[in-house]
């Protein structure tokens, strides 16, 4: 056998190479026409594979965001356009030298203008409002119950077991239309403003609209013309400074802070006269003999709604124990037993 000479097994091999490429690249052509018949075939390789420009990738983050951001601030902005508070938190006045010394102003006030008897506040409604809020359902309700909970440690924390004293003295309006009690100057005031700020940041931060958007003015209102729509149809368009001014710098006594309510604006009021509470945190302990109709009713209410619960949990329990497996049956397995012993007995 003779062998190939270099030359002609060089030749060879090239003619090898090329044939194999020529086949490879038909192979390649003949995949890539198949390729275009498939359903995946307009499919762009870049993005199928994860591919994919960088810069382009951040510009449709930035626009995705910047929709977002955009949606969130419109929802918003539609939140606080319906938002119309129906709940506050409430100091109650409980004082009896205040409550007494309002309604002599009261009283005259209506001798001067016997319309204004519409416009004045029941005396078992003189409170402080703490912060407004909106809870359209029972769920955000249980929400602003939770919130008010917070508060409690930090009221006692910053108060440092010291009572907060709140002395009322003279009398001032809203624009001639709200008349109200106010607070006198001093250090109270800062310590009721941080009270207020807190529980207006502790309700936002679990998603509550909450506050009125201006500034924390604590004072006890006594009349508003905008309890009776008939007194502007009759020609009373503000509160006549003329009808307090003896009252000007009257002093009408203290109220420790004691007690603060979650209170409904809509709810209808207790009997004597509060607005509904759905909750109440107390402050320190308060130096008094007797506690006040409010808490008498609330501690009523109380003792009910847990001898309510004592009395259903026992039905459940006794339910449960006639229904346990073996004792029922077996109760009927032993009666069954005596009675067919009987009836053996009588066939004997």
């Amino acid at each position: 056998m003779e062998r190939a000479e270099a030359g002609e097994i060089n030749s060879n091999e090239c003619e090898n190479e090329s044939r194999k490429k020529k086949m490879s690249e038909e192979f390649e052509a003949n995949t890539m026409d198949s390729l275009v018949d498939m359903p995946f075939a307009t499919v762009d390789i870049q993005d199928d594979c994860r591919i994919t420009d960088e810069p382009q990738i951040n510009l449709k983050r930035s626009q995705e965001n910047e929709w977002i951001k955009s949606d969130q601030v419109k929802k918003r902005k539609k939140k606080q356009k319906d938002y119309q508070p129906n709940y506050f938190l409430s100091i109650p006045i409980t004082n009896k030298e205040i409550i007494k010394g309002i309604k002599i102003v009261q009283n005259a006030i209506i001798q001067q203008d016997e319309r204004l008897a519409k416009a004045m506040v029941s005396d078992g409604s003189f409170h402080i409002t703490l912060l407004v809020m909106q809870l359209l359902n029972e769920d955000e309700v249980n929400i602003g119950i939770d919130a008010l909970l917070e508060l409690k440690p930090f009221i006692e924390e910053l108060l440092q077991g010291k009572h907060l004293t709140l002395p009322f003295q003279g009398i001032g309006t809203f624009g001639n239309q709200v008349g109200f009690v106010k607070l006198a100057e001093g250090d109270h005031i800062n310590s009721l403003l941080e009270i207020a700020e807190t529980a207006n940041r502790t309700f936002q931060e679990k998603g509550i609209l909450a506050g009125d958007g201006r500034s924390f003015k604590p004072h006890l209102t006594f009349m508003k013309l905008s309890k009776s729509p008939w007194l502007r149809k009759n020609g009373v368009k503000k509160i006549d400074p003329d009808l307090y001014e003896k009252f000007i710098s009257h002093r009408f006594g203290e109220e420790m802070l004691y007690r603060i309510d979650l209170c409904s604006m809509l709810k209808k009021k207790q009997s004597n006269g509060y607005y509904h509470c759905e909750s109440s945190i107390v402050i320190g302990e308060k130096n008094r003999g007797e506690p006040d109709d409010a808490e008498l009713v609330r501690l009523s209410k109380r003792l009910v709604e847990n001898a309510v619960l004592k009395a259903v949990q026992q039905y459940l329990e006794e339910t449960q124990n006639k229904n346990k497996p073996g004792e029922g049956s077996s109760v009927k397995t032993e009666a069954a037993d005596r009675n067919g012993n009987d009836n053996e007995n009588n066939r004997k």
